[in-house]
């Protein structure tokens, strides 16, 4: 286990040191799944694997699940929960009422369990018995290969959709670019140097800037503003108006709404970086929101990452008509 890392520190004492036993690393896994009186799962390199009870890791996509297996306890649940909240958990109600908790160090915890809801809006979640813990991985450069295709030859950065399936990168890249963009680089056909631009982040679920107490985890770069927790649509035209930012960022668009606020922020005269799920182009233009900004011509950029293979691999760069660019 690669140190006492803030991802484990929020565990109890026994999953520590099973998972320390285990070798577990936190700088290769994606994330740790924890269910009460269910096994816990461990999912690194897109493989799901279970924690025994002698501290092992074991592949757990077979028929049927392996024998020996540890068992998360409630009580474990609980007591993870009273350290990721840092015991405060009616302080952390906001942030939890929405599904997730931002740790130090910019992991996120997904939480589920029973709601009570008032006129239609979550109030408070109490028993909470199910974490999805996803630990933020920061890969400076990972954009380099595609900031060149990302401007125009005078220096303008391009609108870009990055499309991915789940846990295959999307977000780790978007962050880089919005890095690069922020602080500079070296970018178009002649790789000139670019300056660096003001960026707004809408970060709805803190998986961009994972912003702990109000400060990014990430680096997101020298020029950039994070919006954090609020929803996309909403966040984009307050920092149109609040802001002043040359691009604007966003993770996971796909409604109407995303798309409306999407092309409000064009017509202000902000460029637009943005991810989507989908496994091919065909599914984005399948999308009500999507097709119609696809179909306009909007996004003049297309990136297209790899279902397969190393997580974060560019299977291919398009422009407004989908044709491929040369990469």
């Amino acid at each position: 286990m690669a140190g006492e890392d803030a991802v484990f520190k929020i565990f109890p004492r026994k999953i520590r040191e099973l998972l320390e036993q285990a070798g577990a690393d936190s700088g290769e896994i994606q994330e740790l799944r924890l269910r009460a009186g269910r096994p816990l799962f461990v999912i690194s390199g897109g493989k799901e694997q279970a924690l025994t009870i002698r501290g092992r890791l074991v592949p757990a996509e077979g028929e049927s699940l392996p024998e020996g297996l540890f068992l998360v306890s409630r009580e474990q649940i609980g007591e993870t929960v009273d350290l990721m909240s840092r015991f405060s958990l009616y302080a952390a109600q906001e942030e939890i009422r929405q599904g997730f908790l931002t740790i130090q160090g910019g992991h996120r915890v997904g939480v589920a369990g029973r709601t009570l809801a008032e006129n239609g809006s979550v109030r408070v979640m109490r028993s909470i018995s199910f974490l999805n813990v996803r630990v933020a991985h920061e890969k400076k450069g990972c954009a380099d290969r595609v900031m060149r295709f990302l401007y125009t030859e005078n220096g303008r950065f391009l609108n870009t959709l990055i499309i991915s399936p789940p846990r295959r990168g999307k977000t780790t890249l978007l962050r880089d670019i919005i890095r690069q963009a922020s602080d500079g680089c070296r970018a178009g056909s002649g790789e000139t140097w670019i300056p660096g631009i003001s960026v707004g982040v809408v970060d709805e679920r803190s998986e961009l800037g994972a912003c702990y107490e109000g400060c990014p985890q990430n680096d997101v770069g020298a020029r950039t503003d994070v919006l954090d927790c609020c929803p996309k649509s909403q966040g984009m035209m307050m920092l149109v108006r609040s802001m002043s930012p040359d691009l604007i960022a966003v993770d996971e668009i796909g409604g109407e709404e995303d798309a409306r606020a999407v092309e409000y922020a064009g017509s202000c005269g902000c460029a637009l970086a943005a991810s989507a799920h989908g496994g091919s182009l065909e599914e984005i233009w399948e999308k009500p929101g999507l097709k119609r900004l696809a179909e306009e011509g909007f996004f003049k950029r297309f990136i297209l990452l790899d279902k397969e293979g190393p997580v974060g691999r560019v299977k291919g760069i398009y422009d407004e008509r989908g044709k491929e660019c040369l990469i």
